[in-house]
């Protein structure tokens, strides 16, 4: 399971394999730092702040604001953020809204 790798950072490699396998990689920093740093290529980001709502709403409406497919609760997901506290948090959301 993801979730317990999760709970570890993963290595800039780890991260590229696994999104050759279509892991869905959420990057939960706000706006203004994908503006200033620039976006992680193939993910999404939806900040941090967004995540709960973001995580339950319908999937037409996912997909429409974020143009990615609203993930499954089975689904592999990687959170990624500056220095991994809000990935922290961003999983522990998934998590208790019965991600996997």
């Amino acid at each position: 399971s993801l979730c317990a790798a999760a709970a570890s950072d993963l290595s800039y490699q780890q991260l590229k394999d696994l999104k050759k396998a279509n892991v869905l990689h959420i990057d939960v920093r706000e706006r203004w730092e994908i503006d200033r740093f620039g976006k992680i290529p193939e993910s999404v980001n939806i900040p941090l702040g967004e995540l709960m709502e973001a995580l339950q709403m319908d999937p037409t409406e996912f997909k429409e604001l974020y143009n990615q497919k609203m993930p499954s609760k089975s689904d592999p997901m990687v959170f990624s953020c500056v220095a991994g506290t809000r990935s922290k948090l961003a999983l522990g959301c998934a998590i208790s809204l019965g991600f996997s």
